[in-house]
């Protein structure tokens, strides 16, 4: 989907001017479908000091205010969970495509949001990168000759973050905290690479809670679906390192990543197979795969691309939900252990 050049440039509404709205803006001035018009934080000066740094002609310190204009076409929502559904919801009834980060408070709330889209004929998109580059699609397109038919996937994010006033530590804003922020894209990865359609058979989750905020840093855990295949996965705060690998592991071969969320700075990305387990019976070989932009901008070139139908894109709206549908899985069984 992605080079659509012919695509006209979505003028883009944020929402939120928080790290991941600052990282998405300088994202946006990447690529030519997207302009940033408008922002919007409940904090006067945050919106003009956010819009400053990115000349940005528009301000709001009411989101409601900014989703009257007829300056902006799309919404990015980069607020705290707790408040996503209600803005992209309105997003839609205003007339506004939407682009939410994620997590979301449940699936029931995602439901609700895709339905609010589809009834307005705007487009929707969860804020998951990595799926939107040539790397992810090469992975998919060549899995059957690579490793045969997948039974495994294996993921690990995890980074430190002991900033207890971040945002990610309030347990009313981001309730499910490290599950929610980082534990998404292990999800996602299950969803992307497994066969069938991810319905879990049963469900094992662990958490680690930080003592002082009582906010979830951290997770293990493991899922055998319907067909029999598996996904074990790890995230967290509480890691001296960053951590992004990604394993699939199948009846022929393997595939490994070990930087499954991100690319190299001129937007290129690698990934490697092996098969066979001993001597001269083993086979690695790496891939490299290139790329003009990030996973990021390609989200919003491809955004641009379904905006312009004005359609909503079923198997996005399908993976946003399913996605969530693990999550939930996930955090219940953690309640229960």
């Amino acid at each position: 989907m992605n080079g659509q050049t012919d695509v006209p440039a979505l003028r883009w509404g944020f929402v939120g001017t928080g790290g991941i709205a600052n990282a998405m803006a300088n994202v946006v001035a990447t690529t030519p479908m997207a302009a940033l018009r408008a922002v919007s934080s409940r904090r006067r000066t945050s919106a003009d000091e956010f819009a400053d740094r990115y000349d940005v002609a528009l301000r709001f310190h009411d989101w409601q205010a900014m989703l009257e204009s007829g300056d902006i076409d799309a919404i990015y929502v980069a607020t705290p969970t707790s408040v996503r559904e209600e803005i992209s919801i309105a997003a839609a009834n205003a007339g506004k495509h939407v682009l939410a980060e994620k997590p979301f408070a449940s699936s029931a709330s995602v439901k609700r949001i895709i339905e609010a889209c589809r009834r307005n004929d705007v487009a929707f998109m969860d804020g998951t990168h990595f799926v939107h580059h040539p790397r992810h699609h090469a992975i998919k397109d060549g899995m059957a000759e690579l490793v045969g038919s997948p039974w495994s996937v294996a993921s690990a994010f995890q980074f430190g973050l002991q900033d207890r006033s971040d945002i990610r530590y309030n347990t009313e804003l981001e309730p499910m905290g490290a599950i929610g922020d980082a534990g998404w894209y292990n999800m996602r990865a299950a969803l992307e690479y497994l066969p069938g359609d991810a319905v879990p058979d049963s469900v094992e989750a662990v958490l680690r809670r930080d003592e002082e905020t009582g906010a979830a840093i951290g997770g293990s855990g493991v899922f055998q679906f319907t067909d029999g295949s598996t996904t074990t996965w790890n995230c967290g705060f509480d890691s001296g390192a960053l951590v992004m690998d990604l394993c699939i592991t199948g009846f022929e071969g393997v595939i490994n990543i070990d930087n499954f969320l991100s690319q190299d700075e001129d937007g290129s990305a690698r990934y490697f197979y092996k098969r066979g387990s001993w001597g001269p019976d083993v086979i690695r070989e790496d891939r490299h795969v290139e790329s003009g932009l990030s996973g990021a901008a390609l989200m919003f070139e491809d955004f641009a691309v379904i905006a312009a139908r004005a359609e909503l894109r079923e198997d996005f709206a399908w993976a946003t939900l399913h996605t969530q549908k693990l999550l939930d899985a996930c955090w219940e069984a953690a309640m229960r252990a």
